[in-house]
């Protein structure tokens, strides 16, 4: 089998609260392949956003490792995690935070800018994914021209602008009605199986979660098969 794209550890998280220590990661381990979509599942509070963050680099654990192809990313600099999220790394959130001043094209293509894409091959691309999610007709819209779900297909296109090859979803549909959500949904794993991106979606809609390869329930720090049922484990 070829190497995961994401590989967690014994991954350790504990936070110092006023009540005393709060450990929401208990030695979690997680491989998720290229092109597999993995549903992360249980209720608020109970460790998710922590496990993407750290998945992210955007935390560092207290314990344990993450590897992102391969690499150990544990000993690198902050300039160097930085660098690996900018190239290596999409993120999806519940909110789009999209620059209210920049069109939709504009958005996609800003982090291909930041990377050093020329002008014209960044915008060629932000248009071409902008096609892809069905929006050839708003990229001159800013977000305040656009409906939640076509904003949440933009924050979608702009996390898979620079050809990620792991892409981190926080409650992508969170925001959404039911019937947007599907369609969200759909578009983001149709895209990540087309390109082989590996997807790690945190969600608290369980018919969306129903649909990915597999998921995962985040229970006392731990991860667990989820069988399916009508609610999160507790």
């Amino acid at each position: 089998m070829s190497e995961p794209v994401l590989r967690l550890r014994g991954l350790g998280r504990t936070y110092v609260t006023a009540a005393g220590p709060l450990p929401v990661l208990r030695g979690v381990d997680l491989e998720v392949a290229a092109g597999e979509l993995v549903g992360l599942v249980g209720p608020s509070g109970s460790g998710k956003s922590s496990l993407l963050h750290a998945a992210g680099l955007l935390e560092r654990p207290d314990a344990g490792t993450v590897e992102v192809v391969g690499a150990d990313c544990g000993q690198l600099s902050e300039a160097e995690r930085t660098r690996v999220r900018l190239s290596t790394l999409g993120f999806v959130y519940q909110f789009h935070h999209l620059l209210p001043e920049f069109t939709a094209l504009g958005n996609v293509a800003l982090p291909l800018r930041i990377a050093g894409v020329s002008l014209g091959e960044a915008e060629a691309r932000a248009r071409s994914l902008l096609e892809d999610l069905g929006l050839a007709e708003r990229v001159a819209h800013q977000p305040a021209q656009l409906s939640g779900g076509e904003q949440q297909r933009v924050a979608i296109a702009r996390a898979l602008a620079n050809r990620p090859r792991l892409l981190l979803a926080d409650e992508p549909t969170g925001n959404l009605d039911p019937a947007t959500s599907r369609t969200v949904f759909e578009t983001l794993r149709d895209l990540a199986r087309r390109d082989g991106v590996a997807a790690l979606v945190a969600t608290h809609n369980l018919e969306l979660a129903g649909r990915m390869d597999r998921v995962l329930a985040l229970r006392d720090g731990h991860l667990e098969p989820w069988t399916g049922g009508s609610t999160p484990p507790n």
